[in-house]
């Protein structure tokens, strides 16, 4: 457990609510971002080898593409995670507050977000990051002693060093590249076939789909490993740092940070997202330049949003967010299965004939579909059908579903 001293009393009260109403809004403005990204792994298979759909290659993909490489691409993964990291202390208060054992309760529920990663991973989408979220849970639990001030530069850290990576890989790949460019074009003519192999094996029904959602795992996991795990885990660390400093307890009082988030984070992220996005797909000095300045555009958002949930509509806007945010497992699973039974054999099967652009308002629409359930589902449960089988996992009980239950067991914040 951590000192006594970096923890917060339980939630309680109408600002705490407002708190917690504040997290749950970001968290579902964040699950928009990212199903705006993992929507054209479902639309192409093509996407996941990083070489260009020839059944997308009018200049309206090409600008929807862009689009999303500039605004979303590499920021709402880290701003899940890093509210991963924020509740992570929340749910230890919580626990503290109740006199309640932290520690079985956690690693119940990383067992179970495991299980039901895998899951999502064989059957709805090889791009999972909740296997990742439940090994690395672990090491955010091992490490939740750290302190706020070197938490942050360890991240810092994490991130320096992948950036550099890429860094050094660019250097190699300039230097020899003279030298591998027919090997290249070799490459590229193999990904391309592998592309629509891919395409026509998830037009199958669900043997195919699942077999090439395994296969998949091949080439997604190794980039999930080495790339997005460690910087989702910095994330994790700046979430921390943030709850162990009650960041958000007191938004009123961090007006002039917030502004100073905005005032750097803009300028340095949105210059960064412009070098990747025209850079070039291959350009790993763009990538490079980009694991750095993400953060920051990420860290603007956040602060653009605290900021306008302030106002009197921002209010109303943070409200509409917050249902899907109170219930966000269940909606970005439900998001993968609405994909698969769009794109895929097993539905409509659209994948490879829908235009970029189309593909983006489909999520749109999605989206739109999951903040009007969302509404209606907090209305009459209090949690989300998979956030009500991963609290039953957590505390070995079932939890009251239903408004009108009585509450059985743990808070809902543990």
């Amino acid at each position: 457990m951590t000192p006594p001293s970096q923890t917060e009393p339980a939630p309680a009260g109408p600002s705490a609510t407002a708190r917690l109403a504040d997290v749950d809004a970001l968290r579902g403005f964040a699950l928009f971002g990212i199903l705006m990204v993992n929507i054209p792994f479902f639309a192409s298979g093509y996407t996941l080898l990083d070489v260009p759909d020839p059944a997308r290659l009018a200049w309206h993909d090409e600008v929807a593409e862009g689009v999303v490489q500039f605004v979303f691409e590499s920021k709402f993964y880290l701003l899940f995670a890093f509210l991963f990291g924020y509740s992570f202390t929340l749910q230890i208060n919580s626990a503290a507050a109740r006199g309640l054992a932290f520690r079985p309760r956690f690693l119940r529920r990383l067992g179970a977000l495991f299980l039901i990663g895998v899951a999502n991973a064989v059957l709805l989408f090889y791009g999972d990051i909740l296997v990742t979220y439940a090994v690395l849970g672990l090491l955010l639990f091992l490490v939740r002693g750290i302190s706020p001030r070197r938490a942050l530069w360890v991240a810092g850290i994490i991130t320096g060093t992948i950036a550099l990576l890429f860094l050094i890989v660019a250097v190699l790949v300039a230097v020899i590249d003279g030298a591998s460019a027919t090997a290249t074009a070799s490459e590229q003519a193999r990904m391309l076939a592998d592309g629509r192999a891919g395409t026509e094996a998830m037009r199958g029904g669900l043997g195919s789909v699942i077999d090439q959602r395994i296969s998949s795992l091949g080439t997604s996991f190794p980039l999930i490993l080495l790339f997005q795990g460690p910087l989702a885990f910095s994330a994790f660390l700046v979430g921390l740092a943030a709850g162990k400093r009650r960041v958000l307890a007191d938004l009123a009082g961090q007006e002039r940070k917030l502004r100073l988030i905005q005032l750097v984070g803009f300028p340095v992220g949105l210059a960064g997202s412009l070098f990747y996005t025209f850079g070039g797909d291959d350009n790993l000095f763009a990538m490079a330049t980009h694991l750095v300045s993400a953060p920051f555009l990420t860290a603007a958002y956040v602060a653009t949003l605290l900021r306008v949930f302030r106002t009197a509509r921002g209010a109303r806007l943070a409200e509409v967010l917050a249902g899907p945010g109170r219930m966000a497992l269940t909606n970005y699973l439900s998001q993968s299965l609405l994909c698969v039974l769009i794109f895929t054999g097993i539905g409509l099967g659209l994948i490879g004939r829908v235009p970029y652009a189309a593909v983006l308002a489909i999520a749109v629409a999605i989206y739109s579909v999951q903040l009007v359930w969302s509404a209606w589902w907090m209305r009459r449960f209090r949690m989300g059908p998979v956030e009500w089988l991963l609290r039953a996992a957590t505390h070995l009980e079932r939890p009251a579903m239903r408004l009108r239950e009585r509450p059985r067991g743990s808070p809902a914040s543990v």
